[in-house]
């Protein structure tokens, strides 16, 4: 982009689509497990496996498409991945058994994979170099509004109407976020036709992952598995401890803290060094997860809402900006999907073992657990990346 004006109506437009499309995942992310059990009679791991599997179809579309966005074209592969993205919301009218649900929601991740990959590619090109870490910071905001409205609404539609009632919001939510990407001017990658030509998928680990932002990486599997027990499961434990109303408001609470943390973490990571971030928000994350399992009313819930936010929201964006800082400027998007890779990959598998664990221990010790899961996870951190930040960033 030649001028440094950043607030043009593509990336306005832009930020309306990745909305939409976050509002109707996270609507439903909160709400299938729930639905699941109760309409087919599903057991904890079955339910979790609806949430689950859409992690999946997106961590598969996720590991070509950082290489097939610029073989295929950006505008091809947006156009064609939200188009199936709004398909597969319409497929869910018609579920009527756990395998057809478990194959639509697959179909809906692979979607959501390839078109956020599009997405955020044009965006990340589009904005003004002198001011991509501020264009970067508003655009994810988006999702983050995203992750405290979608399963405000969720729940609420959960408790007020039926699983219908969701379903028309997200298909609408869905045929918007296409509308807005249609209206945008997409801007391809400066390639001739040879060089996309030559453009291979191969089956390399260098072709998938940027071996710097492995450790980060995979210090993230665990810490997805231990945030995908709140997305899967918040509203089953909410039932059961009757704060089905404070659960409501859970993932509201949650974004609200993290708007006022995210711009003070970014700024605190770039002064002071990664560990002084990331320490505090591992033991925050832990500490969370404590106090979700010890609820026993309203306000701890709430309470547990606004410290994950300090925790696991804080450990977001700041092993985001890790792996970038990491890799070599040439592999940054590398970089960044590997992060995402190791995110997708948690969050994907943690509902499905999560909720073999659930009927031996319970929520309350499912939460203790994982606390202290995330507690090691301090250690784990310290070996892999702060005992070496210094010699990292002085090559």
């Amino acid at each position: 982009m030649q001028s440094s004006k950043l607030w043009t109506k593509d990336f306005v437009l832009f930020i309306g689509s990745n909305f939409f499309v976050g509002l109707a995942f996270y609507t439903l992310m909160t709400t299938v497990t729930l639905y699941t059990i109760q309409q087919f009679s599903a057991s904890q791991s079955q339910g979790g496996l609806a949430s689950s599997i859409f992690i999946i179809g997106a961590l598969l579309a996720r590991l070509v498409a950082g290489k097939l966005v610029e073989k295929v074209g950006r505008k091809k592969m947006m156009y064609s991945s939200l188009l199936l993205f709004f398909l597969a919301m319409l497929l869910y009218f018609l579920v009527d058994n756990l395998a057809f649900l478990f194959a639509v929601r697959f179909i809906h991740g692979v979607g959501f994979g390839f078109a956020n990959t599009a997405m955020t590619t044009t965006v990340m090109d589009a904005i003004p170099t002198g001011r991509r870490g501020e264009g970067t910071g508003y655009y994810s905001l988006s999702a983050t509004a995203s992750t405290a409205i979608g399963p405000f609404v969720g729940i609420y539609l959960m408790n007020h109407a039926d699983f219908n009632a969701i379903l028309y919001c997200c298909t609408f939510c869905a045929a918007v976020a296409v509308v807005f990407a249609l209206l945008a001017k997409v801007k391809e990658a400066d390639l001739t036709p040879e060089e996309r030509k030559s453009i291979k998928l191969g089956f390399n680990v260098s072709d998938f992952f940027e071996k710097k932002a492995i450790p980060i990486a995979v210090i993230t599997v665990f810490m997805g598995i231990a945030y995908s027990s709140i997305m899967a499961f918040i509203n089953l434990y909410a039932y059961e401890i009757e704060l089905v109303d404070a659960a409501s408001y859970f993932f509201l609470i949650y974004a609200i803290f993290l708007f006022i943390t995210r711009p003070v973490a970014g700024k605190l990571l770039d002064q002071k060094g990664d560990n002084f971030i990331m320490y505090p928000c591992i033991v925050l994350f832990f500490v969370s997860l404590f106090v979700v399992s010890y609820a026993h009313s309203s306000f701890v819930l709430l309470l547990a809402s606004a410290l994950l936010a300090f925790g696991f929201g804080t450990y977001m964006s700041s092993a985001q900006a890790i792996a970038a800082k990491v890799a070599p400027p040439k592999n940054i998007g590398l970089a960044i999907s590997t992060f995402y890779i190791g995110l997708d990959f948690g969050i994907g598998i943690g509902p499905f073992f999560l909720g073999f664990i659930i009927p031996l221990v319970g929520f309350r010790m499912l939460y203790t657990l994982l606390g202290v899961l995330v507690l090691i996870l301090l250690g784990a951190y310290f070996v892999l990346h702060g005992s070496k930040v210094k010699q990292l960033y002085s090559n």
